[in-house]
């Protein structure tokens, strides 16, 4: 009976994200969409809180077990904004099946470098969209054409460069070879200063 109640909880909280969220998409301005697919999950869970306690269909749950479902809902609403809407965004798989598809099905192989630099940045909005996400996020500010590292994105920055050096795979296939080459990308990197800041 405690599992049939919990599942029915369950199927409306999800039946009130997805509702939140496609008004929310079609409807309404959105700055970061991580930021809104997560506050879409947690509008749906707090929406679905209320029903749980204040419903008697559902006084057979304890309070703990209640509790125990409306953190499973918020970690469920983290997880659907994180694999669903946020990977098909940024995703470059996603992007290369979608342009393959477009392009009737086939690409030769020795046209994606020319198909990343000269359609996936200027399609995807790359550095409009990029540039948006991190102001917003409070890790660069862009000051007289000039993008700069607040000390939150230094931050952020060191991390994942000790993350990307130490705890990503040292043998990672990339197109028949086994290489560290993603674990330094800026090791066979030419320096250019036309683009520094002055």
């Amino acid at each position: 009976m405690k599992i049939t109640k919990a599942f029915v909880a369950t199927v409306f909280f999800l039946m009130a994200l997805c509702v939140i969220y496609y008004f929310h998409m079609r409807y309404v301005r959105v700055n970061v969409l991580f930021y809104a697919a997560i506050a879409d999950g947690l509008l749906a869970a707090l929406i679905a809180s209320f029903i749980l306690v204040s419903s008697k269909y559902f006084n057979f749950l304890n309070g703990f077990e209640k509790f125990q479902l409306v953190v499973i809902w918020v970690f469920a609403g983290y997880i659907f904004a994180i694999s669903v809407p946020t990977v098909i965004d940024r995703s470059l798989s996603f992007y290369i099946l979608e342009k393959l598809q477009q392009r009737g099905g086939g690409i030769r192989q020795d046209s994606f470098e020319e198909v990343f630099t000269k359609e996936y940045v200027k399609e995807q909005h790359l550095v409009d969209v990029r540039l948006t996400e991190q102001t917003q996020s409070g890790t660069v500010v862009i000051e007289n054409g000039c993008v700069k590292l607040t000390e939150k994105g230094n931050s952020l920055a060191t991390f994942s460069r000790f993350f990307r050096k130490n705890l990503l795979p040292k043998q990672r296939l990339l197109m028949g070879q086994y290489t560290d080459a993603l674990t330094d990308p800026f090791r066979m990197s030419e320096q250019k200063t036309s683009y520094d800041c002055k």
